[in-house]
Parts: structure tokens; sequence; C-alpha cells
């Protein structure tokens, strides 16, 4: 189904494999068309609660852009694949189920964009990070600038940016970029322990989750209506109110068992 992707689902986690090893996994334009449609899968698919990305090889998790394809563009054109890879992203970042990056190497440039879109991060020992666009005369532009200053702060993002500064699993992990550094054999284990965990809990509530922090990283709070991150958290706890979910939750906690979540 997919060119440049290899898909595996087993119980309830969809794992996609970024899968161009010869080209360390560089993103081209077949490879955003096919992440674009995975994501889709993820969404529609009610089986699917929640969604791991890798790469393919012992190398890399996604090594950047692929160069060869920025070569002739004219500024109109380069803005255009710019907001390609925004918006896929940010389909990435939007999705109401968990999407979770497992680096697995090397995420450079548009790899570690691709991975910060991500809901949080685990990486290997061997993992490097870095936006080294400036070594091209260029910048981030993938979301880089923003998500970045997001996650490690303004000074750190500053520099990091303009000195093209790769840092390792133990400074992300010191940063906040990653939340677990772990052997590269346990990366894929330990990432599926932690979703299982999620995938136990209140989809809804998960869902919102997502929306309700998300909103709270943008530079102006903002979201439909004009209403700020804490209106929003209001809302969606009281749309949580309305399920079935919360109703089982309640309850099992008083009656001292686990809850059964459907997702209604």
């Amino acid at each position: 189904m997919y060119q440049t992707l290899l898909t595996a689902f087993e119980n309830g986690i969809f794992t996609i494999t970024i899968n161009r090893p010869d080209k360390l996994n560089a993103l081209n334009k077949q490879l955003f068309t096919d992440l674009d449609a995975a994501v889709d899968e993820i969404n529609i698919t009610a089986s699917i609660k929640a969604a791991i990305i890798t790469g393919a090889g012992p190398k890399a998790f996604v090594a950047g852009a692929d160069i060869t394809e920025f070569n002739g563009l004219n500024k109109d054109e380069a803005m255009a694949l710019a907001k390609r890879g925004q918006d896929v992203f940010f389909k990435i970042e939007n999705s109401k189920k968990p999407i979770i990056a497992a680096v697995n190497g090397f995420a450079l440039g548009g790899g570690c964009e691709l991975a910060m879109a991500c809901h949080f991060r685990l990486c290997s020992e061997n993992a490097k990070f870095g936006q080294p666009e400036v070594n091209l005369g260029l910048i981030p532009g993938y979301g880089g600038t923003q998500r970045l200053t997001q996650l490690v702060g303004k000074g750190k993002s500053m520099e990091l940016q303009m000195t093209a500064h790769l840092i390792d699993a133990a400074e992300a992990l010191q940063l906040g970029l990653v939340n677990h550094v772990t052997t590269a054999d346990s990366l894929l284990l330990r990432t599926g322990e932690i979703l299982n965990v999620i995938m136990s809990k209140a989809p809804v509530a998960i869902s919102k989750i997502i929306e309700c922090v998300n909103i709270a990283v943008v530079s102006d709070s903002s979201f439909t209506n004009g209403k700020n991150g804490y209106d929003k958290e209001v809302l969606a706890f009281g749309d949580c109110f309305a399920t079935d979910d919360m109703k089982e939750g309640t309850a099992a906690f008083l009656e001292k068992r686990k809850a059964n979540f459907t997702g209604k």
C-alpha cells in the first residue's frame, strides 16, 4: 500500500517504519504522501488505538530531507514544500490517537521535526538530534523553529539552530526533548509498554488531553472562537462528563475495580 513505509498492526498499536534505509530514511515527496495517508489510516481505523513512528535500519530514524529534491526550486516552490511538510506534521500532532516517535538513530533536520511532531519521544542510546539546516544556508521549514523552542526553551533552541550542533541521547533527555532513553533492542518494546498503559485509559479523555496540551504550547494560546487554553480545558472537561467512559471510570473507582473503557 505504501511505497516508502512499512506498517504492522498488533494489539491495537499501528507501527509505521520509515523505509528508505539506503538514504538514511530521508524525507522525500513520496514519503510525505505515504505518511499523510498512514496518519489518515490511524485516525479512521477503529481498531487502531495508538501508533509508533520509527525508522528502518540501525543508523537512522530520519536523517533529514532528501536534498536532491531541493535542486532548482524557486521561492514559491520552496514555500510550498515547507507548507506540505508542516501540514503532514500538524496532522500527526493533532491526531486524536497517541502517536509516539521511537527514535532509533539520527533524527536530523526534517527527521527531528517529524519526531517533535509526535506526541512524545523515546530514543535509543545511539540517537542523535539536530537542526543543521543553517549549514545549507537554510532554516528548519517543517515546524522546527517552533517545536524545538517549545520543547527546550528559547535560548537552547537558538543555539542549536544557529550552530547546527548535534546532541546525543543523554542531552536530549536532559533538555526534555525525549522522555526516555533505552537500548536499541528494547526501544520498540518500551514504547509499546507505555502505549499499552495509555490504551488502558479512556480514549476520549486521551484525545482531549492531546487537544488541550497542544493549545498550551502555541504562542497565543488560542483556538476556535478566540478562546484560550483554559476555556478549552473547561469545555473538554465537560465533554468528558457526557461520555459513558466517565460513568464507567467513576463507578469502577468507587467499586474498587478496573475500569472497562469503550471509547463512548
